[in-house]
């Protein structure tokens, strides 16, 4: 039931109805195979368990010399050298009384249990010896064979979004293809007969279109292929025509302006018409209007929707409080909720609202939030400016000094919470 045009949604409440919503029509990501050097940024749909070890066998972690402890009872003993082992190499089991010469990654001959590294070292008394010059433990600079990865060791765990590190772990158990969800299909839709593209002349009362490029990018940054299906004129009829359209060829579609109570915003009535409404305003500023709900195929399945407010930052700001969230679970890494840290604040903001605050902050080089001078929902270089926001609870004032929740820009896009799992 959508809410009425007088009631506000706490965040934390739309939260947990997007969830039930999506939990009432889950929407089932479709999975395909990539090569591993492709998968960057995809979230992982099956576990990657590891067939071997880690490294496979004890080996060197320096360029140095492989021998036996027993055999230097004392530093400033010499030993000959009885063989050369570098990496890729097998060496022989080494004799008693002598040492191999050994360089990073190379198997450890049987028969050493401790390398020692170059440096300390010098030549012996005769040639082909070598002198060592400091006390010698077992194991030291030996990496034993499965240290990093067992074998049956779930490396990494389905809903992980694949990290540089991440490909290199799966590479490192040898997996050259990986299981990945398929990226969820984000329709964007702007409406106002106002907008003009960037690169045309602007005419008396019109604007350059803003909301456009930054919403094609959130998606993609958030993991979805975003296709632009461009301006929809003021009308009900061609906004639901729109909104048909984008319904059967995505699994979410997202539209900026006309979601408010004005004469012109038709976008609620359309959605309406062409499937249902769940809400529409939130207590959050800025951010206020808002719609979520969804749109009936003609199959009888449904495409999500979200019809975001017209205010370049309130648009920036609503589509990585929900938007990003319900993207990336239809992507398959689960429902995340961006994190906060506490932080210093370096600006007073003397005036509470009754709605919760972000307001637009980066750190400076003690740490402190600064704050941008124009907290204005109209001005985008806030947003472009900061690295994160401040998630300012309502009724709050802040002083200099004080202590605020922080939420940095990676966080926004792509939660650490994601990070926790395998």
């Amino acid at each position: 039931m959508a809410a009425g045009p007088q009631t506000l949604i706490p965040l934390d409440e739309a939260w947990s109805r997007l969830q039930q919503a999506l939990t009432r029509h889950p929407h089932a990501p479709a999975t395909e195979s990539l090569a591993t050097e492709d998968a960057l940024g995809r979230v992982l749909a099956q576990d990657v368990v590891s067939g071997v070890a880690v490294p496979p066998h004890d080996n060197s972690a320096m360029d140095g010399y492989a021998l036996r402890v027993a055999d230097l009872a004392e530093p400033g003993r010499s030993l000959p050298v009885s063989q050369r082992i570098a990496a890729g190499q097998t060496g022989a089991t080494l004799q008693p009384g002598s040492c191999a010469r050994i360089f990073t990654g190379a198997p450890v001959p049987a028969g050493a249990d401790a390398v020692v590294m170059q440096e300390h070292t010098e030549p012996g008394a005769a040639e082909g010896q070598v002198r060592f010059t400091q006390p010698v433990h077992a194991q030291q600079n030996i990496r034993r064979a499965g240290e990093d990865i067992a074998i049956g060791q779930t490396v990494l765990g389905a809903g992980k979004r694949l990290s540089p590190a991440a490909l290199g772990v799966a590479a490192s158990v040898g997996r050259a293809e990986l299981p990945v969800f398929a990226r969820p299909r984000v329709a964007v839709l702007t409406t106002g007969d106002e907008l003009v593209l960037p690169g045309q002349p602007l005419p008396p009362g019109a604007i350059y279109n803003s909301n456009r490029h930054t919403l094609l990018g959130l998606a993609q940054a958030a993991g979805a292929t975003a296709r632009d299906l461009g301006t929809v004129p003021d009308h009900l009829h061609a906004t639901r025509a729109a909104l048909r359209t984008a319904a059967e060829q995505h699994d979410f579609v997202i539209s900026s302006g006309g979601v408010s109570v004005g004469e012109e915003d038709h976008l609620r009535q359309a959605v309406q018409a062409e499937g249902g409404l769940d809400f529409w305003a939130l207590a959050i500023k800025p951010g206020k209007p808002f719609v979520f709900g969804w749109l009936t195929r003609a199959d009888g399945s449904r495409a999500l929707y979200m019809g975001l407010p017209g205010n370049p930052v309130a648009s920036w700001l609503t589509f990585l409080m929900l938007v990003r969230p319900v993207i990336g679970l239809l992507a398959g890494e689960g429902w995340q909720l961006p994190r906060s840290l506490s932080v210093p604040a370096a600006f007073a903001w003397p005036k509470p609202d009754k709605r919760r605050e972000f307001l637009r902050v980066r750190l400076n080089d003690a740490g402190h939030a600064e704050l941008f001078p124009n907290q204005s929902s109209g001005v985008l270089t806030s947003a472009s400016w900061a690295d994160g926001v401040v998630d300012l609870p309502p009724q709050t004032t802040v002083q200099p000094g004080d202590v605020v929740r922080w939420i940095p820009s990676a966080e926004l896009l792509h939660p650490a919470a994601a990070e926790r799992q395998p």
